[in-house]
């Protein structure tokens, strides 16, 4: 063998090692390139499989929440109810008495007309007492007292009696009536004019 064909050889063997080592770079490289196309992928996976049951506990912590206060709402609702529905019940309760004085007054009446009356009044200063208990308070209001729109409710007006009435409460109809200082019952009253 010359040196020529040795050399070729030599090439030869050399050229196809390096093809060969070429072709297996480039196959390690398309793997490395899939093996970071998949690792690329799964972490993108994992964050919208994050993301997904950050919305699904989400959801659920809405309909917790909105269940906790339909609950609370139809509770509240409730307890209102059962409070209007029984709220005049002491009230009720504490004037029981004062019909049972009025009814045992009615029996005595034919018997005995001057009693009844006696019994008539210390009735009404009975029930008087019961209202106050409770805080209710009539409006002492006076012929000749100034016309005020927030506690009276002028009826009518009347020509003046008198000119010192002019604009001035004439008279009282209807007395008015406090519930702990607030107004229940405006005083109907007549007006000089």
């Amino acid at each position: 063998m010359d040196k020529r064909e040795t050399r070729e050889e030599f090439e030869n063997t050399t050229k196809a090692t390096t093809d060969t080592d070429q072709s297996q770079s480039e196959k390690r490289e398309a793997a490395d390139g899939d093996v970071e196309a998949q690792e690329n992928e799964q972490p993108a996976k994992n964050e919208s499989e994050a993301v997904k049951e950050e919305l699904e506990a989400a959801k659920d912590k809405y309909l917790r929440l909105y269940s906790e206060f339909e609950n609370f709402r139809k509770r509240t609702a409730r307890e209102k109810l059962e409070m209007i529905q029984s709220a005049n019940e002491q009230l009720i309760t504490a004037l029981l008495p004062v019909i049972d004085d009025f009814d045992r007054a009615a029996q005595v009446l034919p018997e005995n007309p001057d009693k009844t009356t006696e019994g008539f009044l210390l009735i009404h200063a009975k029930l008087r007492k019961t209202l106050e208990t409770f805080g209710v308070k009539s409006m002492e209001i006076e012929k000749g007292a100034d016309f005020d729109a927030d506690y009276h409710d002028a009826v009518t007006q009347i020509p003046a009696p008198e000119p010192s009435l002019k604009g001035k409460i004439v008279d009282v109809i209807e007395k008015g009536y406090f519930l702990n200082d607030k107004v229940i019952r405006y005083a109907k009253v007549v007006v000089g004019n």
